[in-house]
């Protein structure tokens, strides 16, 4: 009876030792896999891409770059969101990116100047789908001081409540330039 009881705490011992394994392991896994998204989502490692070279010139021309207050909007305070969830989606989703990167779909002015409106038409899908929620980790309409805004930027923030509509439907072009649409082909008649 006693060689039983000792089996039984032996066993106990082995499982509480899988499980504090198990549980570093997690934990282990957990911080680096933390790591390595927070380290995707710095502007060094988001310009690092030779096709990313075009766009960061013109961001850096732009308010979220360089402004009075010395608040700066990085690349992944517009592109990534702050929720886990849609985060890893983003994450995901952004292998496209990278496959096209190594295929050098955008790897020249000309080149980037061409897929510029499809880029950002899914951008701007994407923000819309979203409510602009990016946009939103800094700007709120409901802490915005209308009347330190313009007669006209007053009259649409305002309005944009009212009408629901979101930061993208007016502030396309705001950090990158925005494309002109491309002229539809005339039909031949």
């Amino acid at each position: 009876m006693a060689g039983s009881s000792k089996g039984g705490a032996t066993s106990r011992k082995k499982r509480n030792i899988v499980l504090v394994l198990v549980f570093a392991a997690g934990i282990l896994f957990t911080g680096l896999f933390n790591l390595g998204l927070s380290e995707t989502n710095d502007m060094e490692f988001c310009t690092s891409c030779h096709s990313m070279k075009i766009n960061f010139e013109e961001y850096k021309e732009t308010v979220h770059y360089k402004n009075t207050s010395g608040v700066r909007a990085t690349c992944s305070d517009c592109h990534v969101p702050k929720e886990f969830g849609p985060k890893l989606v983003a994450k995901i989703l952004a292998y496209k990116d990278v496959v096209h990167e190594i295929l050098g779909t955008i790897d020249t002015k000309e080149k980037f100047e061409a897929h510029r409106w499809d880029m950002a038409s899914r951008v701007w899908a994407k923000m819309k789908a979203t409510d602009s929620r990016e946009c939103r980790s800094c700007h709120d309409f409901d802490q915005m001081d209308l009347s330190g805004q313009s007669r006209i930027a007053r009259k649409r923030h305002s309005g944009a409540v009212d009408d629901g509509e979101t930061c993208i439907d007016c502030h396309k072009g705001i950090a990158h330039f925005e494309p002109y649409e491309p002229e539809e082909p005339e039909k031949q008649g």
